[in-house]
Formats: structure tokens, sequence, C-alpha cells
């Protein structure tokens, strides 16, 4: 059968048109041609060698889908979707990328259309003046002689094709009314998939094949009545997110709809990882946990599980055992959003050796900070390999740093502690993005590696009247890890805490509840503090610092299943470790929804 059997002759009462057929059952053709749907039938003739129906006038098609055109020559969305009672045996219409219409030199089109007195149809040579969209929606046609067939009624919905393959590469629409002008317009395929999402997935595009497109449709498409009303994921919003600040700009329509811009970064903007961070970015606003997890890992094909380097590990002799791998750290960050005492930017991230993933990020009120973090969190081990060592890392705001992470109910579902759980710590939000603090941290870590021992500087209850600045000197020189016999609260107390920050001491341990650590001068009596600081001196005696996140958490367990009266020494034991070579700057984020 001729490869042009699938161009079609569009009938609808009185309009005569055209049409291509890009399924077993669809035709497209504008929506010009079938607007008296609604009363008159609508048949479809195609090439010779195809049955037509018991008339022989055509398979009879009911209008499915509608571009939203309105009746004006200067609508958008003049575009129909025909859907045929029957499939024929006919091999649709196959699609070119998008930039092929254009080149220098141009490029040779040919549409095939049926005006009258060619019952049978016939030819028009144009080409595109240029890849510019008029309004938007349409590119011009130009004739390619000064001579030939021009477009004329008729040729509306005619497939524009590149005369060398026959690959289509969009729609006429509408021609010059003067016949003297031999131009007319075009609805490059690409828009029309705007209207008829469906289209994208026969549209060659950079990176993604058909069965990656269909998914991302099905998972985005239904999805715009639950956001509704909700401008941190607008379409306009998500857009800007997955490209960046340096990306191009929004165009300068709105957005239809998610899909609408979903398919823009597919198939207009050249960055192919563009669609995954929107896909990623919208799934942090999706509720149905499944959908969530479906969007966050698409286009999941094989080659994004690839084994990934790992992180530069300590000198050959500190190295961890062949059961003690590199730590792969899960990243919760809460900063202050900008929009309040009480609102938090939350951001999640899964950390495989130097790659970062970001799990989940949202702008939340402090009331929704901790569900939303412990949600995330599940969903990050997701990311981790089977044999990978978990590290859950809070970086949180100084004020924050007592907060009862490892106390969190792990789950809705799971009471147990989250510090039970995993290993867990703490980090300071302002010493992490301090870069000399960070370079401090670095040199800290190398020396402890060619240490036999780490060196435990202690700050009792009676230290609070100490000169925090020379505290923070002497502990850059003298100090690997700081034990506090008294939490941060009380203002002497803070003040030393900071000073301790400030020195880059990697590793810092206090009690959560106990001793307010306001006492001045010689220690008081039975000093829970005092007691506190013994019991953990005892515990770290010959302890590498690199491997304490894995001793706390053994030392939690026993903590929190401890049935004696009193409570356990270390149940409301607080650790402070920051290691930066566990979470380094990454090379490249993985579908990540900011970076």
């Amino acid at each position: 059968m001729s490869s042009a059997a699938w161009h079609a002759r569009i009938s609808c009462g009185r309009e005569t048109g055209a049409g291509f057929l890009v399924t077993e059952r669809h035709v497209l053709t504008c929506a010009h041609v079938v607007a008296r749907s609604g009363t008159e039938e609508v048949r479809v003739r195609f090439g010779p060698g195809v049955p037509d129906g018991h008339d022989g006038d055509g398979l009879p098609a009911k209008v499915v889908a509608h571009g939203g055109w309105d009746g004006r020559d200067t609508d958008p969305g003049d575009v129909a979707v025909l859907e045929l009672d029957r499939a024929v045996g006919v091999e649709p219409a196959r699609f070119a990328p998008p930039a092929d219409a254009y080149g220098d030199p141009p490029r040779r089109l040919l549409a095939y259309g049926f005006p009258k007195r060619y019952e049978e149809g016939t030819l028009a040579e144009y080409r595109a003046t240029a890849d510019q969209l008029i309004a938007g929606e349409w590119v011009q046609l130009e004739a390619w002689a000064a001579h030939g067939q021009p477009l004329v009624p008729g040729f509306s919905g005619a497939a524009v094709t590149l005369a060398d393959t026959g690959r289509v590469v969009g729609m006429v629409s509408a021609a010059a009314r003067d016949p003297q002008i031999r131009n007319g317009r075009m609805l490059p395929a690409h828009v029309m998939a705007r209207y008829w999402p469906r289209l994208g997935e026969l549209i060659p595009t950079p990176e993604y094949g058909r069965a990656e497109k269909e998914r991302l449709r099905e998972l985005v498409q239904g999805r715009g009545p639950e956001f509704e009303g909700r401008p941190e994921c607008s379409p306009e919003r998500l857009y800007s997110d997955a490209v960046g600040p340096f990306g191009p700009p929004l165009p300068a329509r709105r957005f239809g709809s998610l899909w609408d811009a979903a398919w823009y970064l597919l198939s207009e903007v050249p960055d192919t990882g563009a669609a995954a961070r929107f896909a990623a970015r919208l799934a942090d606003f999706v509720e149905d946990a499944p959908a969530r997890g479906a969007l966050r890992s698409w286009p999941s094909r094989p080659h994004d599980r690839l084994p990934r380097p790992p992180l530069p590990g300590p000198p050959a002799a500190h190295r961890p055992t062949a059961d003690r791998q590199p730590w792969s750290p899960i990243l919760v960050e809460i900063a202050p959003s900008g929009s309040g005492d009480h609102h938090f930017l939350v951001e999640v991230s899964a950390y495989t050796g130097r790659h970062r993933r970001v799990v989940g990020s949202r702008a939340l009120p402090a009331d929704r900070v901790r569900g939303y973090a412990l949600q995330r969190i599940d969903e990050a081990y997701h990311e981790l390999e089977p044999e990978a060592r978990e590290l859950i890392a809070f970086v949180l705001p100084r004020r924050w740093l007592n907060t009862d992470v490892a106390h969190w109910q792990r789950s809705a579902d799971d009471d147990s502690p989250l510090g039970s759980f995993a290993p867990l710590v703490v980090m300071d939000l302002e010493r992490r993005r301090s870069g000399g603090l960070q370079h401090k941290l670095l040199q800290k870590w190398q020396r402890l590696d060619a240490q036999p021992a780490a060196r435990l500087h202690r700050i009792g209850c009676g230290a609070v009247g100490q000169d925090p600045v020379r505290l923070t000197i002497g502990l850059r020189r003298g100090a690997d890890m700081v034990g506090f016999a008294a939490p941060p609260r009380a203002g002497g107390t803070r003040r030393l805490f900071q000073a301790s920050l400030n020195a880059a001491v990697p590793v810092m341990f206090w009690p959560r509840s106990g001793c307010r650590g306001d006492h001045r001068g010689a220690a008081h009596e039975d000093c829970a503090g005092a007691a506190f600081l013994d019991r953990l001196a005892e515990h770290l005696a010959g302890l590498p610092p690199s491997e304490l996140p894995s001793h706390i958490h053994e030392l939690r367990e026993a903590a929190y299943a401890s049935d004696a009266s009193e409570p356990h020494w270390a149940y409301d034991l607080a650790l402070l470790w920051e290691d930066p070579r566990c979470l380094p700057d990454p090379v490249g984020y993985l579908h990540s929804p900011v970076g």
C-alpha cells in the first residue's frame, strides 16, 4: 500500500478539508474543518485500496478531542482529533523531530490537500519562513516557488511533510486571504501536542522514547485539580524549578496545564534532564505515595542505577574494614524559609557516592516539618543500595540543635524512636554553610585519621563563666571532641556551645535534659551532668571518631530498650557529628528539583 495512504479527505456537511492518520483509529485535522460536527456527520476517506463505508463516501468518525478553537482566524487551538468507528489497515503517519522542519538552506515541505475540482487530492510545495512561533502558536509558510499549487480551501488539516523523508512536521491551519500572497500557516507538531497529549508520544524528542513519554503523561495528567490555588506547584513554578535560575525563561504564553509545561520541557528545552527534574519536583506535592515514587524515579531506565563512584576515603591505614563501608547519608536540612519565624524550608536528600538526589524540598510551617521530614526520610531509602550504611543527618538551625529528633516516632505505623532505627546525628546549619569552618573540619579529620585516639574536652556545669573567645581559640588547637554536662539552653552554656561550633570541633555530645548548667564556680553536689560526662568518657575510650554514629546508635538502642526504674544515662544523649567528606559538594544532581 502506498505510503501516502494515511492522507485523508475530511467532509463535514458542506465543508471539505484534509487530515492524516496518526494511530490505527485516530485522525488529526483542523477544528474549523469539523466545526459543524454537532449537527453534521463527519466522514473520512483515505487513499485508493482502503475500504470505505458502505456508501463509498468514507468512514464515519466522531470528534473526541478539541484544541479549544473558538471560531476566529486568530484563535489558538485549531486542532481536532477524530476517532474512526473501526481501525483501518493503513500504517499511520510518522513524525520528524520538531527542529527538522527548518534549516539553511530551507527544507522543502509538502502538503496534500483536497481543493475544489481535485477529488483525488493534490500537492503544494512550501517551506517554513523561520522557526519563530507567531503568537506562540503558528509558523509561517511561504511558497517554495512562484508557481505551482497555492494553499487554498481544502488544504486545512493537511499534514506538512518533509519532501525527502515523508515525515510529518506540522499541519496546515490557514492560507492567506489574498490569492496573490502565496503563504499560509502551519501548526507545528509539537504545538498540536499541547492540545492532544497523546501526540507527544509519537513525536521524536531528545533522550526520551515513546514509552517514557507515555508514562510521564499518565503520571502528570489529572494532577491539575489536586494543585489548584497552590502557587508553589503551579506549572510555571515547577517549570522554573526544573530549568533553574540560568535556564530558558518562561514562554510568553501561560501554560494551560501541568502536562503543557512538561511537554514544553520535553520538546523545546535543550536540557534533557529538565523534564526529569520537573517530574521529581511535582512528586513532592503528590499525596499518593506510589505516584510520588513513580514520578521521582521517572524515567526509571537501567543506566540510572549504575554503580556510582565511592567517596574518597581516609588514608589506607585508617580505611573502614570490609564490613564497614563508607557512610551513605540521608540528609535532612531544615532552614528558615524567609517567610517568618515559624516557616522553614525542609529538604531531604540521599547521597550515593558523590552523587546527591533530592527526595523532597518544601517550605512548611513549623507544625508540619516533622511529618514531612519523616515521610521523605523513609522514601530516601529507595535511593540507597542494599549494602549501603545509612546515616540520618539533620542539619538544623543553631536554636534547634537541642530538638529531640532522635526521639521522633519513626512513622505513623512505628512508635519506635528514629534514633533506634539508624545511626542519627545533628549538624549546625550555619557551620555547614561556612566555607572557612568546613575547611577547618576537613583539617581536623585529617589529623584524627592519623591519631591513635581522640581527645575529649569536658565542659562542666561550673564553666559557664568561661570566656567564649578564649575557648574557641583553645579548642581549635587542643580538642577533637567536646562533651557538655548540660544542654545548650541557659545563656552561659549556649555561648560556650557556640564557641565550640566556631572552633570546628567535629564531634560534640550533651544531654538534652538534666542540669541546666547555670552554676558558676565549683561543681555542685550530685550533678547529673558530671555523672553524664564520666559515663561518656568511659564509653568513648578507644573508639574511632569516624565510627561514633554507629556506636552511639547501639548505645541508644540499649537506652531505649532498658527496663530499669531509672532512665538510662544515654537516654537523652545528643550527638553532633560532622565529617564533610561524607557530605561533599555533589558533582551532579540526579533528577534534582533544585540545584
